[in-house]
């Protein structure tokens, strides 16, 4: 690396956490990643459990990289916008006591995520993977739908998928309506006995996950089940309808989609593009073009070479510049 101010950009979510160090005139110099999710407390998001991780992999990769100092700094955060207080408080701070940096931009993931797709266009993505959420902006203000949580919404998840797959299982255990016997055999196959379901599924606290993990099983019954094929029809419908109420509608917005639910293929893709022309005809859709990580130095290398357009927000893209006590 040169002696120009480096960058770093971190994609901290619920499987862990990615660090990179780079430059603008080089771009990503090396890389570091942590499987250890970052805790979540009274106050939100735990900067000094983040700051415990974050510390010895920004010195490690300052030295592989061989940079002297860095000068700007990008966190992607899941949960930022609704449990970000106390990083938003803290975290500024911290960054700038251990290593000098001056400017620091908080993100929600959804964002970096939105970012990685599509750059600073004008659009909509949906991002989804065990949750969902849709981020649109027309570069003036950034808009979001759903992401509220498997409890509330999530419409079109994974976790919603399986919860309605194995709600289809229990409904042909029990012999009302709407059941799916292909649906009741491979959730037997996967979490045994119905009738114990609930007791392996309520107590756990990765629910949501334990959900999701049923959805390939229904996109692979998608096929040949009706009941299955229609809860991705459904699927569909949600994630079109979040895109719709985020997207702009002036001008010739684009829309993408990101995320691991995407590799459910077919039975989710096609009722997906249909709905998507039929909501937002007027929008192109395209590939994305990176993932949240790429989104975070993407936001990194512009807000290091002060050519950061984006729109801010307080709760989805916050920048801090200079010295804090």
């Amino acid at each position: 690396m040169t002696d120009a101010p480096g960058f770093l950009a971190v994609d901290s979510g619920g499987s862990g956490m990615r660090v990179v160090v780079g430059t603008v005139e080089q771009g990503v110099a090396a890389r570091r990643e942590s499987r250890e999710p970052v805790r979540t407390g009274d106050r939100g998001i735990d900067a000094g459990h983040l700051m415990e991780q974050l510390v010895p992999m920004v010195r490690a990769l300052m030295a592989e990289s061989g940079a002297v100092r860095l000068g700007a700094a990008v966190v992607g955060a899941a949960g930022l916008a609704t449990l970000g207080d106390g990083l938003r408080a803290e975290l500024p701070a911290a960054l700038e006591r251990e290593f000098g940096i001056g400017r620091v931009a908080l993100v929600a993931d959804a964002v970096t995520a939105y970012v990685g797709a599509l750059g600073a266009r004008p659009g909509a993505v949906v991002a989804a993977g065990t949750g969902l959420i849709a981020m649109g902006t027309d570069l003036t203000r950034w808009r979001r739908a759903d992401g509220w949580g498997h409890l509330l919404g999530d419409c079109g998840s994974g976790a919603w998928i399986g919860r309605a797959g194995l709600e289809a299982a229990l409904r042909a255990h029990d012999g009302r309506p709407g059941g799916s016997a292909g649906l009741l055999a491979r959730a037997e196959e996967l979490f045994g006995p119905m009738r114990g379901l609930p007791g392996k599924l309520y107590p756990r606290p990765d629910r949501p996950a334990v959900l999701a993990s049923f959805a390939p099983h229904v996109a692979a019954c998608a096929d040949v089940d009706p009941v299955a094929a229609g809860t991705l029809r459904a699927a569909a419908r949600h994630m079109a309808e979040s895109a719709a109420a985020v997207c702009p509608t002036a001008g010739a917005p684009q829309v993408a989609l990101t995320g691991g639910l995407f590799k459910l293929g077919a039975p989710l893709l096609v009722p997906l593009e249909e709905e998507l022309s039929k909501r937002l005809p007027h929008a192109r859709r395209v590939p994305a073009a990176g993932d949240p990580l790429q989104g975070a130095v993407c936001i990194a290398t512009d807000l290091a070479a002060g050519a950061l357009t984006l729109p801010s927000d307080d709760a989805m893209l916050c920048v801090v510049t200079g010295k804090r006590d």
